[in-house]
């Protein structure tokens, strides 16, 4: 009896040592770290913000899929950390801003960042809650635009094209108040970080907003704005990588995939307008 029981010990103990070296994958994480490559997968992680930059990330995961890369997308809100986070190598490339921002902030923050592909362009308009029309802007009325230098240089621009102002002839993309020549009605300015101008329309006679963020507050920039940019213009959202890193195989052929008439059918069936193709 004795005999019986040590030997059932013994097995217990050894079906436990042997379980013990077996190591059971998790359940929901990705089997491949991030930047990694195993077998025929790449792992490939892009920073974006959610609309449409996610959307389209999202669309086109499973195509890059069947292609061996496997497509991580890392979420920003804002404008700044998704190029502090791709400098410092915590992602891949990123997708959500168009090259004169790119090219200023690697220049106010001394960083090498390269844009590989046009992808499409989402034109900057002007939007109110009271108005509805911008010739019905009175005297003195409050406008807000974005506070980084090329939007908000580009939304002077805008209220310059629709005749709301008059810069000064050497103001150039990064234009601010202080350029502005002429202003008929003597419209104030507020600059505020772009996520908050949709907020500011409850306080504001009008605002210019981004249409990433016009769309997320439920905006048809079409049918919504009362002025807007046309599909000239030189505002391209750009796919932005490192410089090192234009030759890499993974990196192009998500070039190849956002520049395909897949994405292109993709941007004119869902936002029908509101998004152009810069492809």
């Amino acid at each position: 009896m004795k005999k019986k029981s040590i030997l059932l010990i013994i097995g217990l103990l050894v079906i436990t040592l042997l379980a013990g070296c077996t190591k059971a994958k998790p359940t929901g994480e990705a089997t491949i770290a991030e930047g990694d490559v195993e077998g025929d997968v790449t792992v490939l992680t892009i920073g974006a913000t959610p609309v449409p930059h996610m959307e389209i990330l999202e669309f086109i995961q499973p195509i890059l899929l069947e292609e061996g890369i496997q497509l991580n997308i890392t979420e920003f809100t804002d404008y700044v950390t998704p190029n502090l986070a791709l400098a410092d190598g915590e992602i891949d490339a990123n997708f959500f801003q168009h090259v004169p921002y790119m090219e200023t902030f690697a220049t106010n923050n001394n960083l090498q960042l390269s844009a590989v592909a046009k992808v499409h362009v989402e034109p900057l308009g002007l939007y109110s809650k009271k108005l509805a029309a911008f010739e019905d802007l009175e005297e003195g009325a409050t406008i807000s635009i974005p506070n980084d230098p090329t939007n908000g240089g580009r939304a002077l621009l805008l209220l310059e094209y629709y005749g709301l102002i008059e810069l000064a002839e050497d103001a150039g993309l990064e234009a601010t108040e202080k350029d502005i020549a002429s202003n008929p009605k003597n419209l104030k300015f507020v600059a505020l970080e772009a996520p908050l101008l949709p907020r500011s329309l409850d306080d504001v006679a009008a605002s210019v907003i981004n249409t990433n963020y016009a769309l997320e507050t439920g905006f048809n920039p079409v049918k919504d704005s009362l002025i807007i940019e046309d599909a000239n213009s030189p505002y391209a959202n750009v796919l932005t990588i490192r410089p090192e890193d234009q030759n890499n195989e993974a990196i192009l052929a998500l070039v190849d995939v956002l520049n395909s008439p897949e994405v292109k059918a993709f941007l004119e069936t869902k936002y029908e307008g509101a998004i152009v193709p810069a492809f």
